[in-house]
């Protein structure tokens, strides 16, 4: 994977960073997979905007994922590499050997050909689905159960990983993308790599069309609204705004939101990084 830098022949281009498709093998997406995604325009069901800055954008088709990996003791052949236009990483085609085809988030290394598995007594190989309780010590993983059968729900995006770092009794010792080290059941499932389209964070959109593209409208700061707006707002001249809040009233930069008394903080080792 790498980046490619744009000459400056346009003010759009002049700062675009993008990343190359090197790695993707076909642009069709399997068509048994694709499912209708709908727009909402931050409206809910009466029409009343409850998510600002939504709206807009490319008109995309949802790709189907396995996030579950239950297919345990069959293996799959990928098929081919492919863009998925609503995640960061790249999603590969697999198909198992009774025919029937699954979209997986591609890990960083799985080539067209490969083989990959799930289960009990699975080699820890990159692409590979495994129990916590059989993945060695020190492996980075991706795709995290979080609650056994649930399905993948941590380290999904571009270039993400953890590491299992421990385990104790009937729980394994994971240090997350985000600094946090917590504790998981050792029978939830893990996939071995790291996410593909590690280059992604060094990407830069050039202009404010592509934020556009991708669905995003402008958003404004709470300091140049009116006091009536946002608790930041009003004042004569370019005033400093004074505590830094949502417009909800909630303070900002470093004020801690977690409950006390949440049940999983007995999991949480050490909290995340500031």
């Amino acid at each position: 994977m790498a980046v490619r830098k744009l000459k400056p022949v346009t003010p759009g281009q002049r700062h675009k960073i993008i990343g190359v498709f090197d790695d993707i093998t076909t642009s069709t997406p399997e068509k048994s997979l694709l499912r209708p995604l709908k727009k909402t325009g931050g409206r809910n069901n009466t029409g009343k905007m409850t998510m600002r800055y939504i709206g807009g954008g490319h008109k995309r088709r949802y790709r189907v994922i396995d996030f579950t990996r239950d297919r345990d003791g069959v293996a799959a052949e990928v098929k081919t590499i492919e863009y998925d236009p609503n995640r960061t990483a790249r999603i590969a085609l697999v198909q198992y050997e009774d025919g029937e085809k699954r979209y997986i988030v591609a890990p960083t290394g799985l080539q067209v050909g490969q083989t990959i598995m799930s289960g009990m007594g699975v080699a820890p190989e990159v692409g590979n689905s495994l129990f916590l309780s059989e993945i060695p010590l020190g492996t980075l993983i991706h795709n995290i159960e979080l609650r056994p059968g649930q399905g993948a729900i941590m380290a999904r995006s571009a270039g993400s990983y953890a590491q299992l770092l421990a385990r104790e009794g009937k729980y394994a010792v994971i240090k997350l993308p985000s600094g946090e080290t917590r504790m998981v059941l050792t029978s939830c499932k893990a996939t071995v790599g790291t996410v593909s389209n590690s280059d992604h964070a060094l990407e830069r959109s050039g202009k404010a069309g592509r934020t556009r593209w991708l669905g995003r409208r402008p958003r404004n700061r709470g300091v140049s609204m009116n006091p009536v707006d946002h608790p930041m707002g009003g004042g004569e001249g370019r005033q400093s705004g004074g505590h830094p809040r949502t417009r909800k009233g909630i303070p900002a930069k470093g004020y801690k939101t977690r409950s006390k008394k949440n049940q999983s903080n007995k999991f949480i080792i050490e909290r995340r990084k500031k």
